[in-house]
Order: C-alpha cells, then structure tokens, then sequence
C-alpha cells in the first residue's frame, strides 16, 4: 500500500471516534434520501405524462414488448457490470447480491445522475454488505471502465465511418466529428492492447491502486458494453418502428449520451430530446418523435426507477430488522 493510501486509511478510524462523525452520518443520509424524495417527485412532474399516454397508446403492443425487452435485456446486461469488479477486488458476495446493487445503482444513476446515484447508493448498499469503501471505488471503477469503454469503440466508429450532418449552428465539420471518432476507437483499443500487453500491470491514483486486467477481460469489457450501448439503441430504434435506419439511431444516442455528461442534467432530461430533434427532426415530425421517446424513458428511465425505489426500500427494511430485534 502506498503511503498516500496508508495515510488516507489511517485517517478513517480518527474521524469514526470523534463524538459529531454519527451525526454527520446520519445527516448526510437524511440529506440523501430528502433530496431523492425531490428528485423523483420533479421528475415525476416534469413528464408529460398525457403525452407519454396517448403515444403508448398509439404504439402496437408488439412494438412495446419488443422495445421492453431491449430495454429489460440493457438493464440485466449491466446488473453484470460489477460483477467484473468482484473479480477484480476478490470479494466473495454472491451474484445475485451484485446483480441487484448495480441495478438499483444504474436506475438512480441514469434518474438522478452519478454522484446521488451510482455513488451514493453503492457506497451505502456494498457497505451494508460488508466492503470497505476502497472495494467499492475499486469496483465502481471496473465498472465506468466498462460502461464508457464500448462508448468509446462505437463512438468512434460512427462518428468516424458514418457521420451525420450536424445543424449549421453547432459549428463541427465532418473532418472535426471524424478526426474526434478515430481517437475515441483508438483510446478503446489502446486500453484492450495496455491490459494484453503492458509490462507495468498497476496505477497508483490518489492512494489507490489499480491493476490493469488481463487482456481477455478487456475484450469481454469491450464486448458487455458494446452490447448494452446497442440495446439502448434497439429499443429507441423498435420504438421508431424504423423509421430512421439502426446505425443513424445508434450514432445519435451516442451523441445525446456525452451531451447529457456535459450538461450534467439528472437523466439528461431534455437533452436527449434535443439532440434527437435537432438531428432527426427533418425525418420524422418533431412532435412525433418526442412522444417516442418520452415513451422510450416510460420504459429505460421511469420503470426500472420504481422497481429500484421498491428494491432499495426493501434492503434498508431487511437491514434494519435485525437491529430491532436485536
């Protein structure tokens, strides 16, 4: 162990045995659960819900099955994610353990963004289960890793072999969207050949250390997140009953993904129907085309939030049962 990490470890216990540190506990995850409570109710509010009725409505039920599906598939698919972290830190949870806190953590993560999300949720649910908080960066980290490495391979490839004419006002040439698309396939690949190949196999980051896999579990990182950005796009694209082909439906997302990084807004709320519009509006009426994807967050967002909600409720029950009876 590094002596940064030594440091920052010997810290904890000092903090831990000062007579405030259970307050503060406590009045973080009051803040937390009070700012969940917001978020889901102006989330809730801010939905056109009418809208999302009538264009369910309006969608044949094969259609919606089909793009339920996808989106079910995405959800299953990336409940695995920290399932590579468990192999990584060498944590003995169980597999259906791991499962449910990646799910709970993506739902709140892909609602209310990484920090009260994916964060905070997997800080609190790995804590209870019994790691300590450098396992639970260890493993988020794999799992980011994996999440944004098939971005970046698929990214790169469309934007590089398929670019789309872009608005005149957003100011980026084909060259520029090109030229961005070989790097981001090169930053993909560059990290499958660093983990098959590197002699220098660990990352010392602020006292933590990280070790390169090895390179077949690159390529499975790879493959896993190519596969769920493509079911993402799936669902949109069965939703637009194929109006726009695949690849341009795939491209956008992808675009809308890293606008919603940028803007930092909760579930890219807006975002996504932006750029959407803004790039597919001269193909498919606009009015159209929101009412699909607001029906496509009735599906990706909102229905794995409230599945997430009643899962994260009933461990914090399970948890605190005991000590009741205790």
């Amino acid at each position: 162990m590094s002596a940064v990490a030594a440091g920052t470890v010997a810290r904890r216990p000092a903090l831990r045995a000062r007579p405030w540190w259970p307050w503060l506990r406590k009045a973080f995850w009051l803040a937390f659960f009070a700012l969940l409570g917001y978020l889901l109710v102006s989330q809730a509010r801010s939905i056109a819900w009418d809208e999302v009725a009538q264009t369910l409505r309006a969608l044949p039920l094969p259609v919606l099955l089909a793009a339920g599906g996808l989106a079910f598939a995405s959800h299953l698919l990336y409940s695995t994610f920290d399932l590579l972290g468990r192999r990584a830190v060498g944590h003995c949870l169980p597999a259906p353990q791991v499962m449910l806190v990646t799910f709970i953590s993506y739902a709140f993560n892909l609602n209310m963004g990484a920090l009260v999300g994916g964060v905070a949720s997997r800080y609190r649910l790995y804590g209870r289960l019994g790691l300590d908080e450098m396992q639970v960066t260890r493993v988020m980290a794999v799992s980011m890793v994996t999440n944004w490495l098939g971005y970046l391979l698929l990214g790169g490839l469309a934007f590089a072999l398929f670019p789309l004419a872009l608005p005149a006002e957003w100011d980026i040439s084909d060259a520029v969207l090109q030229i961005a698309g070989g790097l981001l396939a090169a930053v993909a690949l560059g990290y499958v050949a660093a983990c098959a190949f590197s002699r220098k196999r660990s990352l010392a980051l602020r006292g933590q250390t990280f070790t390169l896999p090895s390179g077949r579990t690159a390529l499975l990182q790879l493959a896993m997140s190519c596969l769920n950005w493509s079911l993402i796009a799936g669902a949109i694209f069965v939703l637009l009953q194929g109006q726009v082909d695949y690849v341009t439906v795939l491209t956008v997302l992808l675009l809308a993904a890293v606008a919603g990084v940028v803007t930092h807004v909760p579930a890219g709320l807006g975002v996504l129907e932006a750029v959407f519009v803004a790039l597919l509006g001269t193909q498919i009426a606009p009015a159209q085309l929101i009412g699909t994807l607001l029906a496509y967050r009735a599906l990706y967002y909102l229905a794995p939030l409230a599945l997430a909600v009643l899962c994260f409720l009933f461990l914090e029950i399970r948890h605190k049962a005991p000590a009741r009876n205790a």
